[in-house]
């Protein structure tokens, strides 16, 4: 198995991390497949620049190397998967599926856009047909929920036998959670993500600046890459930047110490696929508010896991954020609907034991679409 990942497993964002997070968990319970990483662009902070663009080029030209080297050394059966989101993603994973499709390789297409019909509409009609050629060969599309798999059926006309929905999952922190100490006020709020507009940073910055939630105690950590500078300045603006802290990007040592000292995990997202930030919150019992976008509502129940709260609706988010952080005994109970729904259904143990036998039957099969 090929596993092409844009940013490797370290640099990758959200894809990065389950596809490390599912290949620990098939070395954990040892697997008679051999997965090999592919790097299709470096890392995410090479920026676009031009000298940036030729690093990335160099990681995509190295790409196709180890593919052709995969290809020229080929003695038992082969699957490359390949991870795919929108914008520069999208036209590098065309290129490179047209190189395997050349160099005779089976492959499935792993979808994990925030709203890939958007990327679809957005591109010209060249474009369009190199998408649905690049899908329609496929052994195999996977999509993160029900509302990808209805687009990606109706916009390429794939047969519903060709998609598979794969929900995102997480390990359990379960040795991390019994180290944590009893946690005090103030309530400490957690952001996790790329920072920018379409996650709803402006929205979550004029909530927590507002009269209701203002006067209350809380802190808050918003972790990731992104617009830091120009969001630290807003929060500044918003009188507020003394109980926010912006740490940047944080290794995986340092996200899970973050969610072990979290009250509750916000992600006001304008768009999302399904997000690793609201699963790994779920897996630690931490309350949910988010929007309902994506797949969210498949893994949110509300008031029994999480509040949902529309886009880009300062009043809305600002009104949850104040009710959850002023009741105790909201918060204990969300937490323990998390907790539940991340042990129901997103635990990765069942994610790669699921992932593997789609791996295992696409090798053992030369029916290019043998799973339903």
């Amino acid at each position: 198995m090929v596993i092409v990942c844009p940013g490797g497993l370290e640099h990758g964002g959200g894809i990065g991390r389950q596809m490390g997070y599912f290949l620990r968990e098939r070395r954990r319970t040892g697997s008679s497949l051999s997965y090999r990483v592919v790097d299709s662009r470096g890392p995410w902070f090479l920026g676009a620049s031009p000298l940036h663009v030729g690093f990335a080029a160099c990681f995509f030209a190295t790409a196709f190397v180890k593919l052709l080297a995969v290809r020229c050394g080929l003695s038992t059966p082969c699957i490359v998967h390949v991870n795919i989101t929108g914008r520069g993603s999208t036209v590098r994973k065309i290129i490179l599926l047209t190189i395997v499709r050349w160099l005779k390789l089976r492959y499935l297409v792993h979808v994990h856009d925030a709203n890939y019909a958007e990327e679809y509409y957005r591109r010209g009609a060249f474009m369009r047909a190199q998408i649905t050629t690049a899908f329609r060969g496929a052994a195999k599309v996977l999509v993160l929920g029900a509302r990808d798999e209805e687009n990606v059926s109706r916009l390429l006309q794939l047969p519903q036998r060709q998609i598979a929905v794969l929900h995102n999952a997480v390990p359990d922190p379960l040795p991390e959670l019994a180290k944590v100490p009893a946690r005090a006020e103030p309530c400490h709020l957690l952001f996790l993500g790329h920072l920018s507009a379409r996650k709803g940073v402006p929205e979550l910055l004029r909530a927590l600046a507002s009269p209701e939630v203002a006067p209350r105690r809380w802190r808050a950590t918003l972790a990731g890459g992104g617009l830091i500078d120009e969001f630290r300045h807003l929060a500044g603006d918003l009188g507020i930047a003394d109980r926010i802290d912006f740490p940047g990007w944080l290794d995986e040592a340092q996200v899970r110490l973050l969610y072990s000292s979290g009250d509750i995990l916000v992600l006001p997202s304008h768009a999302e696929g399904l997000a690793m930030a609201v699963l790994e919150g779920l897996s630690y019992g931490l309350p949910i508010i988010t929007t309902p976008v994506g797949a969210h509502p498949e893994v949110i129940e509300p008031e029994v896991s999480g509040i949902f709260v529309p886009p880009g609706d300062v009043e809305a988010l600002a009104a949850a954020l104040a009710r959850v952080i002023g009741d105790k005994e909201l918060r204990k109970r969300l937490s323990t609907g998390a907790r539940r729904r991340f042990l129901e259904d997103f635990n990765v143990r069942t994610y790669a034991e699921r992932l593997a036998e789609l791996h295992d039957s696409l090798l053992n099969s030369r029916d290019p679409n043998p799973i339903e």
